[in-house]
């Protein structure tokens, strides 16, 4: 159950453990983490995106990687690639996403392991595009998109955030096989 997908110099991205579910519940449940998302998290909603998360790695062999700091043994978060669930203009499509701990961000863990899982989905899994996406008032993880490499592709309106709400508009990004 351990597996390993992915090592950076600082981190390692691999499947999710029992002991991950606790500093992962509380992730979720922080204001600040979860700022850009329509609400945090309860412990229960939790646990079914951990068992959605790695049924996804073990059906396609990639997913929502656990992120480990090395330096340290600890969980900080996810980053990785997954298929989307819901549809749009560009889907189905392979989107890279992350989500860390608020007292590692800023740190540059986010970009290190986004820019592996990149390598990752174009030289083992042989994609040929990546998307990824967020609210427009998220700079900082559009920040990350740009330190990546992607292009922004222009806006959607993400049909699983209610009309009206103000979370709905979302900018997308894409990069290609090189």
């Amino acid at each position: 159950m351990n597996e390993i997908f992915i090592e950076t110099s600082r981190l390692i991205l691999r499947q999710w453990k029992e002991t991950d579910l606790e500093p992962f519940a509380q992730l979720n449940m922080d204001n600040d983490v979860m700022g850009f998302f329509p609400s945090v998290l309860a412990k229960e909603e939790t646990l079914v995106l951990v068992n959605r998360v790695t049924k996804h790695i073990k059906e396609y062999g990639f997913g929502l990687f656990a992120a480990e700091r090395k330096d340290n043994n600890q969980f900080i978060g996810f980053t990785g690639l997954s298929h989307p669930r819901f549809e749009s203009h560009f889907t189905p499509c392979v989107e890279i996403g992350w989500r860390l701990s608020k007292e590692n961000w800023n740190q540059g863990f986010a970009t290190e392991a986004a820019k592996a899982c990149l390598q990752f989905g174009f030289d083992t899994l042989k994609l040929s595009e990546i998307y990824s996406f967020t609210t427009v008032s998220n700079f900082r993880s559009e920040n990350v998109m740009k330190k990546i490499g992607m292009i922004k592709e222009g806006y959607f309106e993400h049909p699983s955030v209610e009309d009206g709400h103000i979370l709905k508009k979302h900018v997308l990004y894409k990069t290609c096989q090189h």
